[in-house]
């Protein structure tokens, strides 16, 4: 799975180096993009057989969007193509730094630094595409943090064996566990 994920943020790298005057394409690449993470997140959680992470993406990723819907309602900024007042948060930029940030907190930064990547794209697309100011699209990441840091917690494999290491200005520390 994690070659899935890999795969995915480097296709979201790559479509990031294409030319600027491809912004239509760069654009739908990143709501594409915006839409699969918390898809690739909750397949993950699932893949693990891990129903508390599931509902843990699916909370995280509704509040995230929900506060993002709800700001739009009472912040009126002008988008940069002038379009319309509902810049400010990116609805998009939500979608794909909720389940990044999921990832990141639940199972570690080999999950989290990929999805990075991906939802960085995403808001990268949207302030190419003048639909967002970059503080809209970091306003949404900050929304994200907030409530991964408030619902999600850290993955416990149910049972098996688990290992960590440590250090601290103290020593290193090393421990095995086995759950039954």
């Amino acid at each position: 799975m994690k070659t899935w994920i890999s795969a995915f943020a480097l296709a979201g790298l790559l479509c990031a180096t294409m030319p600027a005057q491809a912004s239509s394409t760069i654009e739908t690449a990143g709501t594409g993009t915006a839409i699969a993470l918390p898809l690739v997140a909750g397949g993950i959680a699932l893949w693990k057989d891990d129903w508390t992470g599931a509902a843990q993406v699916t909370l995280s990723t509704a509040l995230t969007l929900g506060t993002s819907l709800a700001l739009k309602q009472f912040v009126r900024e002008q988008r940069p193509d002038h379009s319309d007042f509902k810049s400010f948060p990116s609805n998009t930029s939500a979608i794909a730094f909720a389940p990044a940030q999921f990832l990141w907190q639940r199972y570690g930064w080999e999950y989290g630094l990929p999805a990075y990547a991906a939802a960085t794209f995403v808001g990268w697309s949207r302030v190419d595409a003048k639909q967002h100011h970059w503080w809209d699209v970091m306003a949404s990441a900050a929304i994200s943090i907030g409530y991964n840091e408030i619902f999600t917690t850290r993955y416990r494999p149910p049972n098996g064996f688990t290992s960590n290491l440590s250090a601290n200005p103290d020593g290193i520390f090393v421990s095995a566990n086995y759950r039954w």
